[in-house]
């Protein structure tokens, strides 16, 4: 498994399957106390997501003591390894820990405003008097007294928008906890490190204007952070290595993902097969069927495919086998399928071989005021 457990302290190298990651440590370094230093990074499920922020807070929190554990890492042999380890106040929240902790969804900001403010009087009781009751107006006072900055470490910060996304009442207390936490310029006076996990992008979700001056890296976009999201060939490879396994089927069963340079497998999948030697889909085993019943049922008469599978169409083999898959499903469920974002004659004639009914893009109009539309299409 990737570095990162809740006890570093425990962990006994012997006893795990791991590779070193420790090189996504010297990538936050290197934006600490800047306006890059507000990451977000997107992954599937069981890639590692919680892991890593462990190994984070592990780091940076001045309550660990972790020299010994990194020190023979990647981020040991960095200039700055003892710069920053261990010399930051790290505020580590996981929402899916609090969501299910919680009896009603609806108390979950409060929860987490309670449980981060109890602990932050303990360290700091002169500065943070009961009525400081929200939690970025306690992280202001403790810069101003103290002038120290946090590391603040959200894992799973998704799970509200995704989990319950028929709550409106709980999105929008919950974005508002997010733009009072990092929107603005009061912000940048305490945070020194904002480092977000979850599934979902931020861009096209409805927190865009709390979180947009996030960088944001994902499957599709990995950019710097592709190594350290899954496993690399290389990495896969040491491990069949070490445990004797016949990398050329592992090749076959788990290469799933191209990141530029880089070909990703699976963690857990990975792992599992170290652990017990069995060729499997483990990935199909990580969440519950009656996750995607509601979208089974669902009796929709078509489906659009998105411009991230449209914009790859073309050059790469992976997005047309799943194109082909997606359009093949629907058509045998009577439904039609529109494809969105077409702007080449390419991607269109890919469409039409794989059976797409509709395409709509800039390849056959740029788009028009509803002036124009309305006078050219509705007239009478």
């Amino acid at each position: 498994m990737p570095i990162g457990i809740d006890i570093f302290e425990k962990v006994d190298w012997d006893e795990f399957y791991y590779v070193d990651k420790t090189g996504l440590i010297v990538c936050m370094n290197e934006v600490l106390d800047s306006t890059d230093a507000y990451i977000c990074n997107s992954r599937p499920r069981r890639f590692g997501k919680s892991y890593a922020a462990n190994m984070l807070a592990a780091y940076y929190s001045k309550g660990a003591e972790s020299e010994k554990m990194f020190s023979d890492l990647e981020i040991g042999q960095s200039e700055d390894f003892k710069k920053h380890l261990n010399k930051y106040d790290v505020i580590h929240i996981d929402v899916q820990w609090f969501l299910i902790n919680c009896e009603d969804a609806d108390n979950v900001v409060p929860y987490i405003t309670r449980v981060v403010l109890d602990e932050l009087r303990e360290v700091y009781p002169e500065i943070l008097r009961q009525e400081v009751v929200s939690l970025p107006d306690a992280l202001s006072l403790v810069k101003d007294k103290t002038g120290r900055k946090f590391i603040i470490i959200i894992d799973e910060w998704d799970v509200l928008i995704r989990d319950e996304s028929a709550n409106k009442k709980v999105q929008d207390e919950y974005i508002r906890f997010l733009r009072g936490m990092f929107k603005g310029t009061e912000p940048t006076k305490y945070i020194q490190l904002a480092y977000l996990t979850g599934i979902l992008p931020i861009k096209k979700e409805k927190t865009q204007s709390a979180l947009n001056n996030f960088r944001e890296y994902s499957m599709l976009n990995a950019g710097c952070l592709a190594s350290y999201i899954g496993f690399t060939e290389d990495e896969v490879k040491a491990l069949c290595e070490t445990y004797k396994k016949d990398f050329t089927e592992v090749k076959r069963w788990y290469d799933g993902y191209q990141l530029g340079k880089y070909h990703v497998y699976n963690p857990n999948a990975v792992v599992n097969l170290m652990a017990d030697g069995n060729f499997q889909s483990y990935w199909s085993g990580t969440a519950s069927y009656d996750s995607i019943v509601p979208l089974i049922n669902m009796d929709f008469d078509g489906l659009k495919l998105d411009e991230s599978l449209i914009t790859n169409l073309v050059g790469n083999r992976r997005s047309r086998v799943v194109a082909k898959a997606v359009i093949d499903i629907c058509h045998q469920l009577g439904c039609s399928v529109l494809a969105e974002s077409v702007e080449t004659q390419d991607q269109l004639n890919v469409l039409q071989e794989l059976g797409c009914d509709y395409a709509q893009g800039t390849l056959f109009n740029k788009p028009i005021k509803v002036e124009t539309f309305e006078v050219r299409y509705l007239k009478e």
